[in-house]
């Protein structure tokens, strides 16, 4: 039982290092969507398919105009993934703990 509990902690780390990096590409998608980027650039095109797909869903389920004109997509896309490092992570932590 050793052994998957050994897996599903280490799954646990692996979750919350692509959690955390995924944050941080999020929060280079908005800094470049300040400026007028070169959208042939290759940084600039993988940003906007990692994040386009989830900020997509985001903006279709709330309005552009409740925001006055600003994009909250990407603020509401970092706090689902700090909810879910938050409750993600430790949940498997503790499942790891539970069969080890």
């Amino acid at each position: 039982m050793f052994v998957l509990a050994n897996f599903i902690n280490a799954l646990a780390t692996l979750v919350d290092f692509v959690l955390a990096a995924f944050t941080w590409i999020v929060v280079a998608r908005a800094i470049i969507s300040w400026v007028n980027p070169d959208p042939y650039n290759p940084i600039v095109r993988f940003l906007r398919e990692v994040t386009d797909p989830f900020l997509y869903k985001i903006r279709r389920m709330i309005p552009f105009s409740v925001g006055g004109g600003i994009d909250f997509s990407p603020i509401i896309l970092i706090l689902a993934i700090l909810f879910l490092r938050s409750f993600l992570v430790p949940t498997l932590h503790s499942l790891a703990v539970s069969l080890g």
